[in-house]
């Protein structure tokens, strides 16, 4: 007899093929939607942890700590305020932190400059050596290798196939923004010819669209503007640097550990006593999950939207089951004379319309699976940050026992419909 119900609840779907396929991609899409943001939340956090690395602190001198973590480590915007590496007042804010003896490294980055809308980093070489983008996975080069001299840039992965610039090639940088969105802002210093020596490996990290060069170089750059204020045929070189030209934005500092250790106990007593010296001090492993509060609003609204398409799909199965009502009520009337009883009837639309929640339902998850790899692709291609999905079972199975059970839900109505059908009225002979 189950044989013969399935069959029957197979038919009735056939029979009915647009609305069937309808129906359940209503439901798939909802359940789809829900699951790509359910599995890229969490996993949204931890990508963006990887552009922190394995450092501990972000020194600056910016407004606050959260705006420190945005333009330091994502290049969301151009720092707007500036520590000094050579102080006239005999005070160098570089060395003061890199002498705290709790400081593994302290790696001074500077920020300011671009290249076809790609954001520039000056630093050191001991960026490539000491920092890692990602805890526990050094850098990589593709190609070539880092500056050891001034005028020298290595491309991150991004920035390497956004520009198409290989090793060899001679690229000159921008003073501020130069894309076509802040056109006007920045300005090309043709003065100057950088040599690219190096591409870097995919980090799946906000430092991927970059681009790196030494500070000595930038310095130049940045103090050739000065002295064509002072002398319009000045031709500017490292050894005309000042005091004041040496600013860097940032400084990438990392607590002692003890050997293959992640964490240090140093961190706070270490944070406390650079903020008592005047400095901003941002902890990116504090701030990341902070953003990701700011947006789970957002977040939590969005999986608010996909319940409500889930409903509406159920509302949908309600809709079409009950609309089949008129054109199925002559034959439930000739199942009942073959002797199936008003609760096997009932049982039959219920089944049907939770059947119809399944169909959703998988295909939602097909769906899910391949919005979810959608949105990482796109996130690395406009970011540079790799998001990696994550389908725990547990997630899948509750998704998918909601649309059923509100599939169930939506065929009672109809079920009812049915179980009260008129065997007699429903079997007269046509006028």
């Amino acid at each position: 007899m189950a044989i013969s119900d399935l069959t029957i609840i197979r038919r009735s779907l056939t029979s009915r093929l647009f609305s069937t396929v309808t129906t359940a991609l209503t439901v798939a899409v909802a359940v789809g939607l829900l699951l790509v943001l359910l599995s890229t939340r969490d996993a949204g956090e931890k990508a963006f942890q990887r552009g922190s690395g394995n450092m501990h602190l972000l020194v600056s001198r910016e407004s606050s700590p959260m705006v420190s973590v945005l333009n330091g480590i994502f290049y969301a915007n151009m720092p707007g305020a500036y520590l000094l590496a050579d102080d006239p007042r005999g005070e160098n804010d570089l060395q003061r932190v890199a002498a705290d003896p709790r400081v593994a490294f302290a790696i001074p980055v500077q920020q300011g400059d671009s290249y076809e809308g790609l954001p520039v980093l000056a630093t050191t070489p001991e960026f490539f050596t000491r920092f890692e983008p990602a805890e526990g996975e050094p850098w990589a080069f593709a190609a070539g290798e880092s500056f050891d001299a001034p005028f020298e840039v290595v491309l991150g992965a991004r920035a390497a196939r956004e520009s198409g610039l290989r090793v060899g090639d001679t690229v000159h940088l921008a003073h501020g923004r130069s894309d076509a969105e802040h056109e006007g802002e920045g300005h090309v210093h043709d003065e100057f010819a950088f040599a690219v020596v190096g591409v870097l490996g995919p980090t799946g990290s906000a430092h991927d669209r970059a681009l790196f060069t030494d500070l000595v170089s930038a310095w130049t750059v940045h103090a050739h503007d000065r002295r064509l204020r002072e002398d319009d045929h000045a031709h500017t070189t490292p050894d005309d640097l000042t005091e004041e030209d040496r600013k860097i934005t940032g400084i990438y500092v990392r607590a002692a550990t003890r050997p293959g250790a992640s964490a240090s106990g140093a961190v706070n007593s270490l944070a406390y006593a650079l903020r008592s010296e005047g400095f901003m001090v941002a902890e990116p492993g504090s701030e990341i999950p902070k953003l990701f509060e700011i947006v789970g609003g957002v977040n939590a609204i969005l999986v608010a939207m996909s319940g409500v398409v889930l409903v509406s799909g159920a509302i949908s199965i309600m809709i079409a089951l009950y609309s089949s009502m008129e054109q199925r009520r002559r034959q439930i009337a000739v199942l009942r004379v073959l002797g199936a009883s008003r609760a096997r009837i009932f049982g039959l639309v219920l089944t049907e319309s939770a059947a119809l929640g399944l169909l959703g339902a998988l295909a939602g998850v097909a769906l899910g699976v391949a919005g979810g790899g959608l949105a990482a692709a796109a996130l690395k291609a406009e970011l540079g940050v790799a998001v990696t999905p994550v389908y725990p079972p547990e997630w899948v199975l509750l998704v998918i026992v909601a649309a059923v059970a509100l599939a169930s839900v939506a065929g009672v109505v109809p079920a009812v419909a049915a179980y009260r059908t008129s065997v007699a009225r429903n079997l007269r002979p046509a006028a």
